[in-house]
């Protein structure tokens, strides 16, 4: 209703995990680190905690998208169940198949353990995600921690990580399991935003949802945001999508603090005082949770891959398996000597450019010689969506072979590829089992780079991040002759680089000019609606 009124192209508040709003504080970058050092460690727990609404879901989601294409995922919505229950929610997850109507956990766990050895000899792995742990029962975190005594003379069969609420730290202190406790190897609690975080998790997705009139949340309405919210992301989202809606149906440009405490009562269903308004909310973020949850596992397709029924006799029924093998991804010849001439014959087409494989140049240098300049870099499908340029992947096979395809669309969880000159489409899960995080993407710098820009510099290079700056803060340029890149300047820089989940070093590079020429329209991008 009031996207047009303040020229947004989406809801920039919405409550349902859309990777491209996908806002990655200091904690949350931390959070992943701890869940991928604890899957590198070969066995035990892995334990993230937080509070309703903090991001789990989303630390757990950019997980998804980090984790080795060797990895064989199960995922538990809701473990509160029986014993029995979870063992046959693992075997669904993880495809294995066993007799109709078992209740044996006997048989439950034999089938497991031969799945796990079958794994493990084709050299992957396999990790059971649970989220809501906080709900499960005494006797199932038991049966938990008897399967990772599934193991080798070398490692665990098995790894866990188990995403709850801070409750679940008070079941693990009791006396009976103290084993499951010890077995954990790596422990993060996700706290809410920081107030400065606050500030920029607002104003990133303002801008990703187009923002283009000016400040819509002063700094005193921010403060108010803070101290309303205490930092929680999803409570921030709801409190501020009302406040918009508010804001325009008053015909108000931006938000005054009258409106957001107004939307904040509205949202908690009563007036009440502001140090109870957090409480009275709770409910309905676990609402939001609930919700959110829900559209993230539909939207990532972790539902629908464990959706291939199994037969009464355990076996995968012909025609879902012939449609699970339908995937242009699954007709890759690892062996085309061709595979990166064709993928960069691709790329430079999307750019218009001239590209002319075995002269002797590489492609890199062929396009620095057109005005354009090579990013390689490592990285996961959530950077490239931030950093919006088409790119060449490169692609591991079953046998440790190598493919190089051409990434030209990102919408949602579809991904255009192109393989042999064939533009294809295909769900994102797909491309990132396969891909082995490696990528090329071609980029126009402005005119004024040269080098790398350091804090204390001036010059052109200094003008135009300024310009970029301004446009993003839809704040008027600084004023002055000579501007230098140093203090307020910097800082509003890590901001920015922290923002769009790159290393908030200060230093303006490549990857920072990136986002910073989002808005450059004349380029080709993975998302134009990013654009508009």
């Amino acid at each position: 209703m009031y996207k047009e009124y303040f020229g947004l192209k989406e809801e920039p508040f919405s409550i349902a995990p859309d990777p491209h709003y996908i806002y990655m504080s200091r904690g949350h970058r931390e959070a992943l680190a701890h869940l991928l050092y604890g899957i590198e460690r070969d066995g035990g727990f892995v334990l993230l905690t937080g509070e309703v609404g903090t991001g789990k879901t989303t630390v757990c989601r950019c997980l998804l998208e980090e984790i080795p294409e060797t990895t064989e995922i199960a995922f538990i919505l809701n473990p509160k169940m029986t014993v029995e229950e979870l063992l046959a929610s693992i075997c669904d997850e993880f495809r294995i198949a066993y007799p109709e109507n078992n209740t044996s956990v006997k048989v439950f766990v034999s089938r497991i353990n031969e799945y796990l050895l079958d794994v493990h000899s084709k050299g992957r792995r396999a990790v059971l995600i649970i989220e809501e742990a906080q709900n499960l029962s005494t006797e199932v975190l038991e049966q938990i921690r008897l399967l990772t005594n599934l193991e080798t003379n070398q490692r665990k069969l098995l790894q866990i990580i188990m995403v709850g609420q801070p409750e679940i730290n008070e079941k693990l202190a009791q006396p009976q399991l103290r084993q499951l406790s010890q077995r954990i190897t790596a422990r993060y609690h996700l706290r809410p935003l920081s107030r400065k975080d606050v500030d920029s998790y607002v104003r990133y997705r303002l801008v990703i949802a187009g923002s283009a009139r000016g400040d819509v949340f002063p700094p005193p309405v921010l403060k108010t945001l803070y101290s309303l919210t205490s930092g929680v992301p999803r409570l921030i989202n709801v409190i501020c999508d009302r406040a918009l809606l508010g804001a325009y149906v008053q015909g108000k440009n931006r938000v005054d603090v009258k409106t957001l405490k107004t939307a904040a009562r509205e949202v908690s269903g009563r007036k009440i005082p502001q140090p109870q308004l957090r409480r009275v909310a709770a409910a309905i973020l676990l609402l939001a949770c609930v919700l959110g949850t829900g559209y993230y596992l539909h939207g990532s397709g972790l539902l629908r891959r464990s959706a291939i029924p199994v037969s009464a006799g355990g076996s995968v029924p012909k025609a879902a398996t012939e449609n699970a093998q339908t995937s242009p991804l699954d007709r890759i010849d690892y062996a085309d000597p061709r595979a990166l001439e064709k993928a960069f014959q691709a790329l430079f087409a999307e750019w218009r450019l001239s590209y002319k494989p075995g002269d002797g140049r590489t492609a890199c240098d062929q396009a620095r010689q057109q005005g354009v300049l090579c990013v390689q870099r490592t990285g996961s499908i959530t950077e490239l969506k931030q950093m919006n340029k088409p790119a060449v992947l490169k692609l591991r096979g079953p046998d440790g072979g190598e493919y190089f395809l051409t990434l030209i669309a990102l919408r949602g969880d579809s991904a255009d590829i192109r393989i042999n000159n064939e533009r294809v489409s295909v769900p994102v899960t797909e491309v990132s089992k396969r891909w082995s995080g490696e990528y090329q993407l071609l980029w126009q710098p402005p005119p004024e780079y040269r080098n790398d820009l350091i804090p204390g510099q001036t010059g052109a290079l200094v003008a135009w991040v300024e310009r970029r700056l301004a446009q993003a803060q839809k704040r008027p340029p600084r004023s002055g002759r000579v501007i230098r890149y140093d203090g307020e300047m910097v800082r509003e820089i890590k901001e920015f680089q922290e923002a769009s989940g790159l290393t908030p070093d200060g230093i303006i590079g490549p990857c920072t000019i990136l986002r910073l020429s989002a808005l450059d329209v004349r380029e080709p991008v993975l998302d134009d609606q990013k654009q508009r």
